[in-house]
Parts: C-alpha cells; structure tokens; sequence
C-alpha cells in the first residue's frame, strides 16, 4: 500500500525553494517509503505565493500559517521563515500532533531552542533539523572515515565559512540583521552550520572563547525610511575545546570580500588527515600515514561512485551533484525516518547543542573569558 504524507511548507523565498525543489525530486530518484505530497504552502506575498503554489505543485496555499498549520490534510509541517517565527510555528505544530521539520538555526536562541526541544518531546512528534551541509557525499564519507579509524585519534578540526553578500554598506537591513529578529548575524546564520558539521564529524564540544565583530553599524532601511541600527555581528571568530581532547577553530563572515560560499574544513588526526570544500563539494581529501613515504600526500576523491552516499540514486560516475542535491538527501532521510518509525537526525536536540555553543561564544565575546558549553545549559 502506498504510504503519503501531506506537506505543509512555510516560507516560499530561498529555503523554501530549496525544500519544494527537494520534495519534488525525492521521489524520482530516491522512492522513499512514505511519499510527500505538496498539501499547502504559506507566505506572506499572495501574488508571488501563487506563482510558487503553481510552479511547485502545492494543492493550495496561504497567507496564514496557522491555516496551514491545522490543515486537516496535512501531517509535516516544514518551517523555512524568518528565526523568529520558528518556535511559535514548531510548538503550535507539535501541539497538532504534526511532524515538525525546521530550517537552521533552531530558534534565536537557547531557550527558544529549549522550548521548541519540550515542545515536540511532550506531543511526542517526530523532529528534525534541516543541517543540510551533513548530507553531502562526501561529508557522509568523511565522518564514515573518522568513525572507521582511518585518522587515528582526531587531535585537531579548523573551518571558515565566508561570504560576502553584506560587503556593500548600502545593502539594506534586512531581517537578518536584526536580533529581535535572527537572534544573531554571522554566528546563527553561518557558524551554526560548521558547529554542527564539527559535532558530526568530531563530538561534542566542551568550552570555547571567541569574539564578535559589527563592521557596518547602520544599513538603509527596505522601505525607503532612513537608516536603521545593525545590532548583529557580522563576523564571529572562536577557539574551542571538545569533549575528547581535539582542538577546534572556527572563523565565519559575511563580508569576506569575493568568497561567495566558501566554507572550508580540515580535520587532522594521529593517522591522518581530511578536508572539504562546499565551493567543490564532490571532492574529499584524504591523507593517509600508512601510505609508503615515497607517495605520502593527500588524494583526490571525487565522491561520485555507487559505493558512495547517495551518489548511487543520481548519475554515472564523475557526474556530479550541487548544493541543492544535499536538501533533496536531508529529505530522504526524513521520509525513510518517518516510514521505519523512528525519529529522524539531526533533530532538535541537534537544534539544541548548536544553539548551545553559540550561546557560549556569545557569553565568551561579551566577558572575554572562557565559557563552558555546560554553563550555558545550567550543568
């Protein structure tokens, strides 16, 4: 018997392209056992909603996303809006018993990452965090090098994530510069991606120190009305300690002049080493001690064989996926989660221990001084 679920998708701007386009190619490629079915989608602009609607294949849509929400028919609600929507949106939706699927960062902050984290426990909904960097290939091959002790014992992780789409002072403030808003500039918008990826591959993280830095104050308002106060950082930097010993380094920005999405990772071990480039993001690179000294040095995979990662449910060999393929895996996977029964990862208790660090580099930044991830928990 064909198993369907009815979608409700919240946000119809980037991230919710991203999520439609990956709903609409999950099936095609992957056949997972429980099918979505495009139910209602919810924005804020009508006369542009209805060209998504349309576009993506949605039966119908909305304005108010508490429409879509109790929608009889619909029995996943994901969430793609502005930070601060998600937590009213993910508890009112586990309160209806729904799947709750949210874009990154969890919430604007701990405790509305907490309350979110109750919220779904409570109801006892299935929930997931869109992390959509951990479904890529050869992501998926690095963490299953790491856990197989090709590295030997991880000593130290290094990643920067840079952009530059805020460069110019005349960009206007969006939501995205506003705390009341985002919660935070470059640390909940693109150091939440690397905190998760240094989890995924690494473990826990214990302590950290960093700092914050706001380069442009003031930015012209989208309605044409004057100039309006940046109160985001736009570039975060912080030293960490993780639980097993490794050593960790993170730098991230969105006024890195000419880096477009160049996030960067390096992973070294006692046996060996790693690194990956979203910018080239088919190619891992392996380095290996136990190679012969004479042709000791990294190598080139190219993480597009069958015996990879999804790789297998797309194209021949060499042929290689982009950024959008890594939403249409993070869909799968919580389909497939859905369908067996269990709840899918990452989930909002990913959600959580991210917000978790941020919280502590935020701590750091303002009192200059070492804080532990524990601290900021109340542990």
């Amino acid at each position: 018997m064909r198993r369907e679920i009815g979608v409700a998708l919240i946000g119809q701007r980037f991230m919710g392209r991203a999520h439609a386009n990956a709903y609409a190619k999950v099936v095609p490629f992957f056949d997972p056992p429980l099918k979505p079915l495009l139910r209602v989608a919810c924005g804020r602009d009508e006369k542009k909603l209805a060209e998504f609607a349309r576009r993506f294949g949605f039966s119908e849509y909305t304005t108010d996303w508490r429409e879509a929400v109790t929608h009889p028919g619909v029995g996943l609600v994901d969430i793609c809006t502005s930070n601060d929507l998600h937590a009213e949106i993910a508890i009112r939706a586990a309160e209806e018993g729904k799947v709750v699927f949210c874009e990154k960062p969890l919430a604007r902050d701990l405790a509305e990452a907490r309350a979110m984290l109750r919220a779904v426990e409570e109801a006892g909904v299935p929930h997931m965090v869109c992390f959509n960097y951990r479904f890529f290939p050869a992501i998926r091959l690095a963490r299953k090098l790491i856990r197989e002790g090709a590295l030997g014992e991880v000593r130290q992780f290094r990643t920067i994530y840079l952009q530059d789409w805020l460069v110019d002072p005349n960009f206007p403030r969006t939501w995205r510069l506003v705390r009341e808003k985002a919660g935070s500039g470059a640390l909940g918008d693109t150091a939440v991606h690397i905190v998760d990826l240094a989890r995924f591959l690494v473990g826990e993280i214990a302590e950290v120190v960093g700092m914050l830095s706001t380069f442009v104050h003031e930015r012209p308002l989208p309605n044409g009305g004057g100039m309006g106060r940046v109160d985001v950082d736009d570039a975060a930097a912080f030293l960490a300690r993780f639980e097993n010993g490794a050593t960790g380094l993170f730098e991230t920005t969105r006024m890195a002049t000419g880096r477009k999405n160049f996030m960067h990772l390096e992973v070294n071990g006692a046996k060996g080493s790693l690194f990956w480039n979203a910018e080239d993001p088919n190619v891992l690179w392996f380095h290996s001690e136990g190679d012969p000294a004479a042709a000791r040095g990294f190598r080139r995979i190219v993480v597009t064989e069958p015996e990879h990662p999804y790789a297998g449910s797309w194209w021949p060999p060499g042929h290689i996926l982009g950024y959008e393929h890594s939403f249409v895996h993070a869909v799968y996977e919580l389909l497939s989660a859905l369908a067996e029964g269990r709840n899918p990862e990452p989930d909002f208790r990913d959600g959580v221990a991210a917000q978790a660090v941020l919280e502590a580099v935020l701590r750091s930044a303002e009192e200059r001084r070492w804080v532990t991830v524990d601290e900021v928990l109340g542990g």
